[in-house]
């Protein structure tokens, strides 16, 4: 007898471990080798378990999207919090969201699901939403020019880091962020 119908069901770690699992595969075997079976697979979950959270593989991108964007407004908002100076907090929170993902357990994650975004225009658009909101709903604070090219190069760095283009030290990269919270505040 299978001790599965005696294991207690954890749906919200098994759809994390799915997304984690996905993340990976799209690393080492690039986006095409990302497929429900070896997603299953690797997760050591059946395929009616992955399809119980994800009926397709753009469900599981969306899923991945979902995810890292909810950590991200919220480690944004975190910052935005310990900030006292309202002009260019949310760009201040966003630079130090992008500079720390470097560190982060979820640059994988942000790694797989940039490429996605170059591809899947359904993503991508998404994207373009999340920008958008947050640029309406900061206008009146983060809406300067100089939080713009801020914003634009944070933007820039993060897609260096991703693709590993450019070998920047840790104190160039400290002088780089001293620079762009300068531009936040004019």
């Amino acid at each position: 007898m299978s001790i599965a119908h005696h294991r207690r069901k954890q749906p919200e770690l098994v759809r994390q471990q799915l997304l984690e699992v996905a993340a990976r595969l799209s690393l080492e075997l690039g986006a095409s080798g990302v497929t429900l079976d070896a997603v299953s697979q690797a997760a050591g979950v059946s395929k009616g378990g992955l399809l119980h959270h994800f009926p397709n593989k753009m469900a599981l991108l969306d899923g991945l999207f979902d995810d890292l964007t909810g950590k991200l407004d919220r480690t944004i908002a975190e910052e935005m919090r310990n900030d006292p100076v309202a002009h260019g907090r949310f760009t201040r929170a966003y630079l130090a969201c992008v500079f720390a993902l470097q560190d982060e357990t979820d640059t994988q994650g942000w790694q797989v699901l940039t490429i996605a975004l170059l591809s899947e225009p359904q993503l991508r658009a998404r994207w373009r939403l999340w920008v958008a909101d947050h640029a309406d709903e900061f206008v009146g604070t983060d809406s300067s020019v100089g939080c713009l090219l801020a914003r634009f190069a944070a933007d820039g760095l993060w897609l260096a880091d991703i693709l590993k283009s450019h070998d920047v030290d840790q104190q160039t990269r400290q002088a780089m962020r001293t620079q762009l919270v300068a531009l936040s505040l004019q």
